[in-house]
């Protein structure tokens, strides 16, 4: 079963600056290119860091006001008032950069935004050179795929050569990336893979579980959710 990996949704064509990029060059490139950030990379297209709309505002947002006069400014303060008084993409830009290669899944993608609290990631090969980006939205495009591909997946993939079910024995609906299962299966631990492996194929937004099955496999430790009563038990 194929799994969408970055790759297939990344960015190529990267609007990116270059350590000694000047504030106002990198306004024109964010507007121009119509992207919210720009990976800094150095002369070798190695990433070195990320300015961003965010890091650009602190300008704007502090411009004319008096430095404040804290014992001790809090880490946020200290770097916005920096980032104030910044001219070049080097001392804009956030670093350590948060990158991802492009054989990375969509679903390990999504975990390390959602972890970083990042919105957008640089794509790098392995000597960390610059190759594309990533954004939320594109992680989104998955959820686009037809609901005919997504339906020949898992009646090719998981019913029929991963799990061996006989074509006919399950039937498979797709709707707008809802995927409903109905029909009879030999076991209930059978079942329970074609409900996971199902919700495993690239598009599916949820699984509708309308299977039975005939022997009751499951341990007893095991809770019900949903996948029919055996066979003859109303």
């Amino acid at each position: 079963m194929r799994t969408w990996q970055v790759r297939d949704v990344m960015t190529t064509d990267v609007a990116s600056v270059r350590e000694g990029t000047a504030y106002r060059e990198i306004v024109d490139v964010l507007t121009g290119r119509q992207v919210t950030a720009a990976p800094v990379v150095d002369g070798d297209r190695r990433v070195l860091g990320v300015v961003s709309e965010a890091d650009l505002m602190y300008k704007v947002e502090l411009s004319g006001q008096p430095r404040e006069r804290r014992i001790r400014p809090d880490r946020h303060r200290r770097e916005a008032r920096a980032k104030a008084g910044a001219t070049l993409a080097a001392d804009l830009m956030t670093a350590p950069p948060v990158t991802v290669t492009s054989d990375a899944t969509l679903v390990e993608a999504a975990r390390l935004m959602d972890s970083r609290g990042v919105k957008r990631l640089p794509v790098v090969d392995d000597l960390g050179r610059l190759v594309g980006i990533v954004t939320r939205g594109d992680l989104l495009k998955v959820h686009l795929r037809p609901d005919p591909d997504i339906r020949r997946d898992v009646v090719d993939e998981v019913l029929r050569r991963t799990l061996g079910v006989r074509d006919g024995v399950v039937d498979v609906t797709v709707h707008g990336g809802v995927v409903t299962l109905t029909g009879q299966l030999e076991r209930w631990s059978t079942v329970r893979l074609a409900l996971r492996l199902t919700r495993q194929v690239s598009g599916v937004v949820e699984v509708v579980d309308a299977l039975g099955y005939a022997i009751d496999d499951a341990p007893r430790s095991a809770l019900r959710l949903g996948g029919g009563m055996p066979a003859g038990i109303a």
